[in-house]
């Protein structure tokens, strides 16, 4: 039991490993052991699951150790969008959501993620109180497994949505928009959303494969080869991709150009301020792009900057007023909903935004571009021989014979330049591996801040 205990630990954003060898039915029942434990007897637990192998059996094994513990359960009927599941857990008031999903590792991973009660992501201090109460056998009980009754927490999600969303507006509109749901478990919710309207929708990759088809369900540039082509070569008005569970987006927009998530943060900021009206503060992370600062000023309104992590940005919207947050990898929250992450919100708020400006995604992004700024980002990991993070004291004053006018290292190191480009080193935490970021306004200029980081490393790479 120590050693299984040892092997179940939380990272940024919930335990995973790979199925069948950390990732056992028997270590499922352990950690939820330990949530029980967490929560006492009487308290209320969601739990959903993505279109992994064995998912809903390692969800079912969840709930029934729940039970067992005196804690009663809603139990998704079908693969599950993270979001849906965060805000199962809010609307109805419940102690707590357990996710089944790897998110957008490989097929042969899965994971377990804690949500709060108010539907965003744990905090360091549960995820480590779980941890220190593991150990315990969770007692054994398949007859319980016919007490429980699946639900569909899905229609709940869908009708909040549809009366989020300015359906009366979007209705005659006709946009073209293709959806790649990479496998995952975002499916084809967006029809269910706009049913009704007009826009013309189409789907790619919406059915269920565990193996991905051999990939992974990352929405990032290098796995959207087909979005790009068909949004290319089909003329489509906007292309959105999302991750395996579905809490994440990236887009592509007419010729098949690939739009960074760090770029949609700063589209839904000016629709959500310019287009609905709604007030509040930005967030983006420590490695965001320059562009969210220059839209927070233009808008005269706060931006807030935190480590990597949704979390950070998911506390910050429970606190203070924030219109929009969002996370380098793609993952964006917005004001009047969950604090959390949801990509199909997100992909529905870029299709909202063309309606409300009678404009195909890439003229709004050019415009936006050509006031705040075209910035190019780019990113590398090194693996070194000794995790060895540079020191603020020994870091170069000038970058490309920029000068350097702000350091950061609250988490990592960043160096920003006057010209508004930066770099920044920021440690894995788990492997030696040192994560790069840099960001200028041409490409050649970012790629070559990666050179110069790699020379700065050179004594460990």
């Amino acid at each position: 039991m120590s050693n299984t205990v040892s092997q179940i630990k939380f990272g940024t954003d919930g335990w995973r490993a790979i199925i069948a060898d950390t990732y056992t039915l028997e270590n499922v029942r352990i950690l939820t052991q330990g949530v029980a434990d967490y929560l006492g007897v009487g308290k209320k637990v969601a739990i959903g699951y993505d279109t992994r192998f064995m998912s809903a059996k390692f969800a079912e094994a969840a709930a029934i150790v729940l039970q067992n513990n005196g804690i009663a359960v809603v139990l998704s009927d079908r693969p599950t969008p993270t979001p849906a599941l965060s805000f199962v857990v809010k609307s109805r008031k419940l102690d707590l959501g357990i996710m089944i999903t790897a998110s957008h590792n490989p097929a042969e991973y899965n994971g377990f993620k804690i949500k709060n009660a108010a539907g965003g992501g744990a905090s360091l201090e549960v995820t480590r109180q779980v941890e220190s109460l593991l150990g315990k056998t969770p007692v054994k009980d398949a007859a319980l497994a016919c007490m429980i009754k699946p639900v569909d927490i899905i229609k709940d999600y869908i009708k909040f949505i549809r009366n989020y969303i300015d359906l009366k507006k979007i209705k005659n509109k006709k946009f073209k928009v293709l959806v790649d749901s990479m496998y995952g478990s975002g499916d084809s919710f967006i029809a269910q959303v706009l049913k009704g309207t007009s826009i013309k929708l189409e789907f790619m990759r919406n059915t269920i494969n565990p193996s991905f088809d051999g990939g992974r369900p990352e929405p990032v540039e290098e796995n959207l080869k087909e979005l790009k082509s068909r949004v290319k070569k089909e003329k489509f008005d906007l292309g959105i991709a999302l991750d395996g569970d579905a809490d994440r987006i990236a887009a592509v927009a007419p010729n098949g150009i690939f739009i960074h998530p760090q770029k949609i943060l700063g589209l839904l900021a000016l629709h959500l301020n310019q287009d609905r009206l709604l007030s509040g503060g930005l967030v983006k992370t420590i490695c965001g792009t320059t562009m969210i600062d220059n839209i927070a000023k233009f808008l005269k309104i706060k931006l807030y900057e935190t480590p990597v992590g949704f979390k950070y940005i998911s506390d910050l919207m429970t606190t203070v007023d924030i219109v929009a947050g969002g996370e380098e990898a793609g993952g964006m929250g917005v004001k009047n909903y969950i604090p959390e992450r949801d990509g199909t919100m997100a992909g529905l708020l870029l299709i909202e935004m063309m309606v409300y400006r009678n404009k195909n995604i890439l003229k709004i992004l050019n415009e936006t571009e050509k006031q705040f700024g075209k910035f190019y980002y780019v990113r590398q990991d090194f693996h070194l021989a000794q995790m060895v993070e540079p020191k603020k004291e020994n870091l170069p004053k000038e970058l490309l014979g920029k000068k350097v006018v702000d350091i950061k290292d609250y988490d990592g190191v960043k160096l920003i330049c006057e010209d508004q480009s930066w770099l920044m080193f920021r440690g894995s935490g788990t492997e030696p591996i040192m994560r790069t970021y840099a960001e200028a306004k041409s490409l050649t200029q970012a790629k070559k801040l990666l050179v110069l980081a790699k020379e700065i490393l050179k004594d460990g790479v």
